[in-house]
């Protein structure tokens, strides 16, 4: 794995965490305990903060950056991301927040000052735009993202169950890595 510090900023990571040998992490990141970044992901803090909670997982070819505090606004944006979230392949987030229990589907882009709050899926491929907030409980998809409708049960119980399985996964990966 590639864990690099730049500018005397190196990545704090927790117990049980997985980086793929492939991944790159570098600069102002702290990743939580169980969590778990995937083949040629990038994990880029060198102008601001990224915070990855506890038992996420950014899967493969997702870029994760943030916006440098000499924009707008002022101070830029860092990227914070909750925890038991599901990022899927070839996501890019960049400057936004995400909260926890939420699924973003593969190939979608959160912009700079968006907000996701807990418990939301993003469908495949949806654009959420700078500033925009997604409210708790919703299915949103489409470019612009757009409210589709609430979230059932077994949609919300599913935001759970993907995080603890990519926890599972990990670990079987940790394990096939330290056997070798």
């Amino acid at each position: 794995m590639s864990i690099r510090s730049y500018m005397d900023q190196t990545p704090d990571l927790a117990d049980g965490v997985f980086v793929d040998s492939s991944a790159v992490v570098l600069g102002r990141v702290k990743i939580g305990r169980d969590s778990s970044v995937w083949p040629l992901t990038a994990v880029r803090g060198d102008i601001q903060d990224i915070t990855i909670g506890e038992r996420s997982n950014i899967q493969d070819g997702s870029v994760l950056h943030v916006t440098s505090p000499e924009s707008y606004p002022p101070d830029g944006f860092g990227l914070s991301i909750g925890n038991d979230v599901t990022v899927g392949h070839r996501v890019i987030l960049h400057g936004c927040s995400i909260a926890d229990r939420v699924l973003v589907g593969m190939g979608s882009i959160i912009m700079d000052g968006a907000v996701v709050e807990s418990d939301v899926i993003i469908g495949a491929g949806t654009v959420v735009t700078p500033g925009k907030t997604l409210d708790s409980g919703s299915l949103y998809v489409g470019s612009p993202a757009k409210k589709v409708r609430p979230l059932r049960q077994e949609e919300l119980d599913f935001l759970s169950y993907s995080a603890a399985h990519y926890v599972k996964l990990k670990n079987l990966h940790q394990n096939q890595i330290d056997s070798v």
